[in-house]
Parts: structure tokens; C-alpha cells; sequence
């Protein structure tokens, strides 16, 4: 209500809430509710594939034996790995540790580089044998009818996982800027909890990437 002046009271940021706990539950509800909407994205992809493999399961089972499954393994064990630095990174800022947390996220940041490093070259050797997408596709040692779906379906699914990491590489080197210069520490450490939240996402779903397109 204004004062009595007409003017209007100064209420302090999200006051709203009521103290930190309740800001900081509201925050993580937000990003629960951001990561239910991306699950809903990346569901209905993998019902593309359920469905396509159900319609052709002969080239499903064949089309793996053509793509790269040492790349795609290492790509697994890179961003497994980063998850888990991660996941240190906040517990190292949560207890205060904001150098070591920081120096944890950079890490971080190194991994999810060398994925995207990788995916980039399984991109290239692709592009080089003709395994592209749609009407673009020329790959001759795999040329069955349908084979262009599957590489269709590969390309779209881990081209959309590939932004995914990309925007979560440029939130850990936020995350990682912030925390050097200490606004984020003991006291104060819900978006680095977030942003790893964002990240084990990211992780999770290349695992049902990986074995459904490198393994099956």
C-alpha cells in the first residue's frame, strides 16, 4: 500500500517467500517443472523411434553395426564422469569449499568441451561417408530402404542432446565465473545446485541415447 507521501514502499526481492528455505524450495520446483518439459520433449523423440523400429525392425537391428560404438562409449564415459564432477562441485560450494568447487565446475566444463569434441568428429566421419539425414543421404554400406530414417532419427535426437550440453557447458562456466568471484558459497548456493541439476539431466538422457543407437 503507498505511503503516506504517495510514494511506495521498497519491498526487498522475492519477499514474497519469506525467508531463504522458501525461495530456495521454490526455485528447485521451478526447475523440477523445467526438466518435466524437457522429458516431454525427448519423449516424444524416443516415440518416434519406438515407433519407427516397430515398423522396421530388421533395419534397427542392422543400423547400429554402422555406427561408431568406440566413440559413442567414450562419449558415455566422458559425460558420465562429468556428472559426477558436477556433483562434487555443488557439494564442494554447499560446504563452503568455493575454490575447489569452482575448480570442479571447470572441470566440468572440460568434459562436456570433449563430448561435444567427439560427437563433432563422429559428426564429420559421417558427413565424409554420406550418412546424412533425409534426401541427403549417400552412405552406399548401409543403402537399404529406410536406412536414411534411422540416420534421420540419429541425427535430430543427438543433434538436439548436442544444444542441450552446449547450453549446460555455458551455465557450469556461469556458475563457475560466479563462484570465483564468491557470490556463491555456504550461504548463498541454490543456482549452482540448479544448474547440476540441468547437467544430470543432460547425462541422463544420452543414456538412453547411447544404447539405443549404438547397442540395439
Amino acid at each position: 500500500m503507498p505511503l503516506e507521501d504517495g510514494t511506495r514502499p521498497v519491498v526487498p526481492r522475492a519477499f514474497h517467500f519469506g525467508d531463504e528455505s522458501s525461495r530456495e524450495d521454490a526455485a528447485h520446483l521451478g526447475m523440477w517443472i523445467f526438466i518435466a518439459t524437457e522429458v516431454l520433449l525427448f519423449a516424444v523423440l524416443f516415440t518416434a523411434y519406438a515407433l519407427y523400429r516397430l515398423t522396421y525392425p530388421d533395419l534397427f537391428q542392422r543400423a547400429p553395426a554402422h555406427m561408431d560404438v568406440f566413440l559413442g562409449t567414450l562419449n558415455t564415459f566422458v559425460l558420465v564422469t562429468s556428472s559426477i564432477v558436477v556433483a562434487l562441485a555443488v557439494d564442494s560450494v554447499r560446504k563452503g569449499r568455493d575454490f575447489a568447487g569452482a575448480a570442479l565446475l571447470a572441470l566440468a566444463v572440460l568434459l562436456g568441451i570433449a563430448f561435444l569434441s567427439i560427437k563433432a568428429a563422429e559428426y564429420a566421419k559421417h558427413v565424409r561417408d554420406g550418412a546424412l539425414p533425409g534426401a541427403w543421404y549417400a552412405y552406399e554400406a548401409f543403402a537399404v530402404p529406410g536406412a536414411n530414417l534411422y540416420f534421420t532419427l540419429y541425427w535430430v535426437m543427438t543433434g538436439v542432446h548436442a544444444v542441450h550440453v552446449l547450453v549446460g557447458v555455458s551455465v557450469l562456466v556461469t556458475l563457475m565465473l560466479r563462484t570465483l568471484t564468491g557470490e556463491f558459497g555456504a550461504r548463498f548456493h541454490t543456482p549452482v545446485a540448479l544448474g547440476g541439476m540441468y547437467w544430470h539431466l543432460v547425462d541422463v538422457i544420452w543414456l538412453f541415447l547411447w544404447p539405443l543407437l549404438y547397442l540395439t
